[in-house]
């Protein structure tokens, strides 16, 4: 095939891709009141999983309710004409977008699979599965860990008795399938380390030489992608170092002489 029957070829791939994340986003935008109710408002509820996780975990150390949520003292507001609107339409995206990772994973390995070898087929069959593993457990971290803890944080944060927090609605979802999208990209780390260790880009010498820059550039993008507080910070930057380091030995496996 020549470059432009290759370039046709994955331009369908990435069509078909789009209609099925087009098909969820739809799907997420008419479901609002499950998505938005029962999932990313769930978090502003004090009897939210993970805030009784802490509590259970609070009282097991022997710090009685010290850690209990009792209350998030905020209250959301929409301050914009377009504001909820936007935000559905944001929310149904990145919904669809999410669900339809694993789909998007296997279209692109249906493009890539015919250029593969045999043993090469055989040692990459489970890519889907594993990038889709990875995926979604980067996004129940985001949702369950990093933005529960971001949103009780700032959510609660006060320089002073006479302000009252009215938080904007937008800001709030937008910080929830922010996070959740983002933690669930950010553990593709592993299988991008993969890939470019069979084509020879990255070894385990360079992952290890380079470990301290990594540190630094993994702190940077998590103050990025993270709302500005130290917590959600290091909640996304200690994932990512464990698959750090995984992801060296993923590479000393791919060229054990390296």
């Amino acid at each position: 095939m020549s470059f432009l029957e290759h370039l046709e070829v994955l331009r369908w791939h990435i069509i078909r891709s789009i209609i099925v994340t087009l098909v969820f986003t739809i799907l997420a935008f008419i479901f609002k009141n499950i998505i938005f109710d029962n999932i990313l408002f769930a978090i502003k509820n004090p009897d939210f999983l993970t805030y009784k996780l802490i509590c259970k975990v609070s009282g097991f150390f022997g710090f009685s309710d010290n850690f209990c949520i009792q209350d998030l003292p905020f209250n959301l507001i929409n301050i914009s004409m377009s504001g909820q609107f936007s935000a559905h339409i944001t929310t149904s995206l990145i919904v669809g977008i999410i669900i339809s990772f694993p789909y998007f994973v296997w279209e692109m390995w249906r493009f890539i699979k015919p250029a593969l070898h045999k043993n090469e087929k055989i040692k990459v069959r489970g890519v889907v599965f594993f990038s889709s593993l990875l995926f979604f457990t980067g996004v129940l971290f985001g949702y369950f860990v990093v933005s529960p803890l971001s949103i009780n944080f700032l959510g609660g944060y006060f320089v002073s008795s006479m302000i009252e927090n009215q938080i904007s609605f937008s800001s709030y979802i937008n910080t929830v399938s922010i996070l959740t999208l983002a933690n669930g990209l950010i553990f593709q780390l592993p299988i991008f380390v993969y890939f470019l260790s069979k084509a020879g880009i990255l070894t385990e010498s360079f992952m290890k030489k380079y470990r301290k820059h990594s540190l630094v550039i993994i702190l940077i993008l998590s103050a990025i992608i993270t709302p500005p507080d130290v917590t959600s910070q290091i909640l996304l930057s200690l994932p990512v170092l464990f698959l750090y380091e995984i992801s060296i030995k993923i590479s000393k496996y791919v060229n054990p002489k390296s």
